[in-house]
């Protein structure tokens, strides 16, 4: 009796700290999955006119909890057109996804989908509203 009373605090204790954990390495993952894909990019790996022509930043990489889903957001630089870009990285989606699969060693590789990040066009428009005369002068700015 107390040794299955004991097996089941064990259990109930892995249980309760798994969440936390998985959460740090769906975290961790997609950190390596970001750092693949902007070495990938950096050394022009991938043979398209369009990617070896553009600096593009992988700004973040968000994994489904499963890890087999990974939202991977990218900004060119340089005022590039972004939709070319984004075009052309899923058009190498495939090659993308070998070689982070390669280089990740996980049991599955996690599908790729390639977004424009836009929250640098965010973080600008909510600038431009903080520095508008009307709001200045309601948040008592002269």
């Amino acid at each position: 009796m107390a040794g299955r009373a004991r097996e089941r605090r064990k259990q109930l204790a892995r249980n309760s700290s798994s969440g936390e954990q998985q959460s740090v390495r769906v975290l961790k993952v997609g950190e390596r999955v970001r750092h693949i894909l902007s070495e990938l990019l950096a050394r022009g790996e991938a043979h398209d006119d369009t990617l070896s022509a553009t600096s593009v930043s992988v700004t973040e990489v968000r994994m489904s909890p499963d890890l087999r889903q990974a939202k991977v957001y990218v900004k060119p630089l340089l005022g590039a057109e972004e939709d070319a870009v984004v075009k052309a990285l899923q058009v190498n989606t495939a090659f993308f996804q070998k070689e982070v699969a390669k280089r990740l060693g996980l049991k599955f590789a996690p599908k790729l989908q390639f977004r424009g990040d836009e929250t640098f066009d965010e973080a600008g428009r909510i600038d431009r509203l903080l520095n508008d005369p009307r709001v200045r002068r309601d948040l008592g700015d002269e």
